[in-house]
């Protein structure tokens, strides 16, 4: 199980709604167990990011890094790193 730190828990509470239409989280401790529950990562840079997104079966052929960062399951995070929550 992944430990996600506040400013993690903070980037989604502040930015869920790029994901959702409605609140999932109110809470730091509600946001950490809905990303536990949907099994939410953090990786270090965007080619992290498309490679985990390029391995769990998403079409991201031909996208740029900005428009992985700009997905609605991407979050960045304030210390260089990204959140990717497939909601």
């Amino acid at each position: 199980m992944y430990e996600y730190d506040e400013e993690c828990l903070q980037t989604f509470l502040n930015m869920q709604s790029q994901l959702f239409d409605e609140p999932v989280a109110e809470t730091l401790e509600e946001a950490e167990a809905f990303l536990e529950d949907c099994m939410a990562v953090v990786v270090d840079s965007i080619k992290d990011v498309r490679d985990y997104l390029d391995e769990s079966g998403a079409d991201i052929s031909g996208m740029s890094d900005e428009e992985l960062e700009e997905a609605s399951e991407v979050f960045a995070l304030p210390n260089g790193q990204y959140l990717i929550v497939e909601g």
